[in-house]
């Protein structure tokens, strides 16, 4: 099975702290909602992370998914609409995205398989 594993940082738009806060809390309020849509995306793992660099706000997305998944953007889900409002919000559109080199994956055969 071909995995995509991957992380890449994006910006948050100057001001926008509180929308932030906001935007995670509703994922994970929603977590319910929020792991329905995985499926379609073949989305096994997605992480968000936070990191405040010399004064800007950045959000990292972790995930590992299999090929072949519906895009974010094509999900008729409530839960997906909320979630890209959020980010056409919070998101810094002049910011190019960095997406850090995967190197290693480390996933068990047994695990690897679980996700399928």
């Amino acid at each position: 099975m071909k995995m995509n594993v991957e992380i890449t940082r994006f910006k948050v738009r100057a001001g926008k702290r509180k929308q932030v806060d906001e935007w995670l809390a509703f994922l994970n309020e929603n977590m319910s909602e929020v792991l329905l849509t995985l499926e379609k995306e073949k989305m096994y793992v997605e992480t968000i992370f936070r990191e405040v660099l010399e004064g800007q706000e950045f959000l990292y997305w972790y995930s590992v998914q299999g090929d072949g998944g519906q895009e974010v953007e094509e999900s008729t889900h409530w839960i997906d609409k909320k979630h890209l409002d959020y980010w056409k919000e919070c998101i810094d559109p002049t910011f190019a995205p960095v997406k850090l080199t995967t190197e290693v994956v480390m996933i068990p055969d047994n695990i690897r398989q679980k996700m399928q």
